[in-house]
């Protein structure tokens, strides 16, 4: 696997990014990371992750449309680059391997 720069958090607000497609600005990411870890972001967090993510190429961005709801301010969607969606895939299949060479519990049970 190629050396990748990319933490804990930074990997998941890059999943959330994914599952979102279309729907990937910062406050729905955020609303989406704080239902699934159950606890509270700051807009800030969330922000700094994908500017960094973006600096890397993990991430692009464009601007959406105005829309009165936003007060006519436009949102920034963000997308998931092929090298992004690669180096999840290869943390998929790191994480997988880790937890299939762990020793089940009824076998950790018996060696006590």
């Amino acid at each position: 696997m190629k050396k990748t720069k990319l933490g804990e958090f930074e990997e998941l607000v890059l999943l959330a990014v994914a599952a979102l497609q279309q729907e990937a600005y910062g406050v729905e990411i955020k609303r989406e990371l704080e239902t699934r870890l159950k606890e509270k972001l700051s807009v800030g967090s969330i922000q700094s992750a994908l500017k960094r993510m973006e600096e890397k190429g993990f991430l692009t961005s464009e601007f959406g449309e105005a829309t009165q709801k936003r007060g006519g301010k436009r949102k920034r969607i963000y997308y998931t680059t092929s090298y992004a969606r690669k180096v999840l895939e290869e943390m998929k299949e790191i994480r997988a391997g880790l937890w299939e060479s762990i020793p089940s519990l009824a076998h950790e049970l018996r060696m006590i």
